[in-house]
């Protein structure tokens, strides 16, 4: 597994259990970090410090791109994986898009129910064509 993918499964659990039981993001992540190397603790960090910063407008993307969802009715781990991937898809230009979507899947198979992978790459792919197109709105 890659230092990305490994931190972007850390990041996850820790915006999870931010989701479930509150802190900040250095907070969760703390327990998360024993035996990883600087770069894939970095990322996560970066992740879960980015993520726990805009919040409010990805929580909001989130609810314009979904059908009849609010966000509070999402299952925890789809909505902290959707959050991860917009995160990234808005915020770090490095990543492929087709990368940032795969690796959303692939946690929505590896932590969430039967339906998880659909739901989060159905709203995914909704952001990034109105990431391509400029129909996006701008975040602050």
């Amino acid at each position: 597994m890659g230092s990305r993918t490994k931190a972007r499964e850390i990041a996850l659990q820790a915006l999870y259990q931010q989701d479930t039981s509150g802190g900040t993001g250095l907070e969760v992540l703390s327990g998360h970090f024993d035996p990883l190397d600087s770069e894939t603790q970095k990322f996560a960090e970066e992740l879960v410090n980015g993520v726990t910063a805009e919040r409010a407008n990805i929580d909001g993307l989130i609810e314009k791109a979904s059908t009849n969802w609010k966000i509070d009715r999402m299952a925890r781990v789809d909505r902290n994986i959707l959050r991860l991937a917009i995160f990234e898809l808005l915020r770090l230009p490095d990543v492929p898009v087709r990368v940032t979507l795969n690796e959303a899947v692939e946690l929505g198979k590896k932590f969430g129910s039967e339906e998880s992978s659909s739901f989060v790459n159905g709203i995914l792919d909704k952001i990034a064509h109105a990431k391509e197109t400029g129909a996006l709105p701008k975040l602050n």
